[in-house]
């Protein structure tokens, strides 16, 4: 058995392997809290937060008091963290007022004398404009995001009758819906029933008993403030559902509101640290299994297949090319032997694709870190906004590997000009990002979305770019120059070899479009659900089936890269340095096509600025995935041709 049948036994069987522990690896991430537990002792406050609101047609968040809603004396906001400012959060206070284990039944909430809200012509018009583009308010209590209680018969065919002896499946929407619309009128949601559930913490005997929040449910309602007849003391009365009119928001006049409130405690046994298992459980997990199952079975299948047919035919040529006594036939031949002495030949712009492949690396080591730790569980959900800023400085201080790998390219490629090459590296992908991130911020503040980055964090972005990342781009690279270049197996001739014409599937849309169904197919069940989370509002938590879909793509892109790169040496083309990045790159156009897909389909927007925001940050995306998947596609293809030029002998 040759030397490069054994290498690729080698890479078949290591890939194997990792799969294999990656499955037995639980996909399930489970909950590390990331604050210690809140007792409560009895009739002790529980204060009320409010976060933002959302909307998906709109994608543009606002805080909680941009509406007329009732404030408490003092407006007291919370100090964000990173990743709470970038995703619109602006956490403050409200005057919602509960104690521990203690009901209330229909109270006032705004402190005034006349105890109504007056909404102007203009409030109304805002309030009546939030409710049409279907807004959500998001409410938290120790820490716990309010839900809404879904029910609905898991089978509508059937006759009430049976329909009676079915039990109803539960499902909890985040947040609450501001209102609704009716017959082309505005209807606000102005009374809260809080249910609240707790579970009772084992004291010693003697002890007062402690008690700590699980759940945190909201039913809305809409009810006319004449209906329900508040007295001097702010306590109401709330109606019969039946006998109630809803609140209307007429966008045309002064409209009277009247917010009241009810606080409802239950005994639950769910413990602490399972609480948020209620909100994390809102999609259906066969579907990742399927989809993990059958990506898999495909990989296995197409790494069998596709190892075969390298090995064998490799084992051929090799055979051929090293044969002695028939010379003349062999060179004769067509192969990609016959193009050893261009192979290694440096490309066109060597700097900018060292540039781009750094940036590769570093978006790697960043996902690559991210994901696990994720896993693991300590990026909980309930640790607000920790995920965007551990991606943020992971993607910083992965720069020196970034700049190592770029620095040891360029060398390898004859570069000489280290010093704009780590600039390069250094500026190039993240300038994109900025320029773009600050033209969509633009837009955002123009419309007084929370979503727009303050001016103040805009600052210390660019500060932790120029300070910690740019600076460590340099280090890398400094060291990546310096190291010792890839030693290739054969030498460079210095006259180029003449590139014979080339058939119409050669081309690189072609080579794009065919290298990208592969690993686009092993993953686009999951990025279905990352698009739900990052476009709906919704909580992304199965980390363990991310990570597996992720070494899933990290293995169809380097095993379709390799192929694509055999196959266009075989036709005695030289120039895939930057074919074979473009090319395994290629899955990135069907996310692309995809992400259309999904706004067309899915989402209901038509105005502008949010069609602009979403296209915009799909950009963003696409351009990153484009550089993750290339970068793996290269890395694994160079490796293949240093092995393969290496096992035959060149005169």
């Amino acid at each position: 058995m040759t030397r490069v049948s054994k290498m690729a036994v080698a890479v078949v069987m290591e890939t194997w392997t990792l799969m294999v522990l990656s499955l037995l690896h639980s996909a399930n991430a489970f909950y590390v809290p990331g604050v210690a537990p809140i007792d409560f002792h009895q009739n002790d406050p529980v204060e009320i937060k409010a976060v933002k609101l959302t909307s998906s047609r709109t994608q543009l968040p606002y805080e909680y008091y941009s509406l007329p809603f009732c404030r408490p004396d003092k407006i007291v906001y919370k100090a964000e963290n990173l990743g709470e400012v970038l995703r619109g959060d602006r956490i403050v206070n409200t005057p919602f007022k509960m104690l521990m284990n203690s009901d209330k039944k229909c109270e006032v909430l705004c402190d005034q004398s006349n105890k109504l809200e007056k909404l102007s012509v203009e409030k109304s018009k805002l309030v009546a404009e939030r409710i049409k583009e279907e807004y959500y308010v998001h409410l938290i209590a120790d820490n716990l995001p309010v839900a809404t209680r879904l029910e609905f018969y898991p089978n509508r065919d059937g006759e009430e009758e049976q329909k009676k002896d079915i039990q109803k499946d539960v499902q909890f929407e985040h947040g609450y819906r501001l209102g609704f619309t009716d017959n082309k009128k505005f209807y606000l949601h102005n009374h809260l029933s809080f249910i609240i559930f707790y579970h009772k913490e084992k004291v010693e005997q003697g002890e007062e008993p402690t008690f700590r929040v699980v759940r945190f449910e909201v039913v809305p309602q809409s009810v006319k403030w004449e209906d329900l007849k508040a007295d001097n003391k702010g306590l109401c009365t709330l109606p019969e559902a039946s006998g109630s009119a809803p609140q209307e928001i007429d966008p045309t006049k002064e409209n009277q509101v009247l917010f009241t409130y009810s606080v409802h405690w239950e005994e639950s046994l769910v413990k602490w640290a399972s609480r948020w298992d209620t909100y994390l459980t809102m999609s259906d997990v066969q579907i990742h299994w399927f989809s993990i199952i059958n990506s898999v079975v495909v990989v296995f299948f197409l790494s069998g297949i596709l190892s075969m047919i390298i090995i064998r035919t490799l084992r051929k040529d090799i055979a051929n090319y090293n044969r002695e006594d028939d010379i003349e036939d062999t060179m004769e031949e067509s192969g990609w032997k016959n193009v050893h002495g261009d192979v290694f030949r440096p490309p066109r712009y060597p700097m900018i694709l060292s540039s781009l492949l750094g940036s590769g690396i570093q978006l790697f080591c960043m996902i690559l870190i991210v994901i696990f730790v994720a896993m693991l569980g300590m990026l909980s959900p309930s640790s607000r906004g920790a995920l965007m800023t551990t991606s943020c400085f992971l993607f910083m201080f992965m720069g020196v590997f970034g700049g190592y790998f770029a620095g040891r390219l360029y060398r390898s490629l004859k570069g000489h000009r280290w010093k704009k090459g780590a600039f390069c590296t250094a500026t190039l992908y993240p300038a994109v990002v900025i320029s773009i991130c600050f033209v969509l911020n633009c837009f955002i503040w123009g419309e007084h979305s929370s979503g727009a980055v303050p001016f103040a964090t805009m600052v210390a972005l660019l500060c932790m770019w120029f300070g910690i990342s740019m600076p460590l781009v340099y280090f890398g690279y400094y060291f990546g120059f310096r190291k010792q270049p890839y030693d290739n197996p054969v030498r460079t001739n210095q006259i180029p070899r003449q590139i014979p014409e080339q058939r119409w599937y050669m081309n690189k849309f072609v080579g794009i479009l065919m290298a990208g169904i592969l690993p686009f197919g092993a993953m686009f069940i999951e990025l279905f659900f990352i698009f739900s989370a990052i476009w709906e509002n919704q909580f992304y938590y199965l980390f363990g089936f991310l990570f597996l879909v992720f070494i899933i793509l990290v293995v169809s892109c380097s095993q379709i890269s390799i192929v694509m790169v055999y196959f266009q040496l075989c036709a005695e083309d030289y120039r895939w340095w930057w074919r074979t990045f473009l090319v395994s790159g290629g899955s990135a156009f069907y996310v692309l096509i995809y992400a259309i897909f999904y706004f067309v389909n899915k989402l209901d927007i038509v105005e502008f600025i949010p069609s602009l925001l979403y296209f915009g940050y799909t950009a963003l995306m696409v351009l990153s995935f484009w550089l993750l998947t290339g970068t793996i596609g290269f890395y694994a293809a160079y490796m293949f041709i240093r092995r393969i030029y290496a096992a035959v002998k060149i005169d």
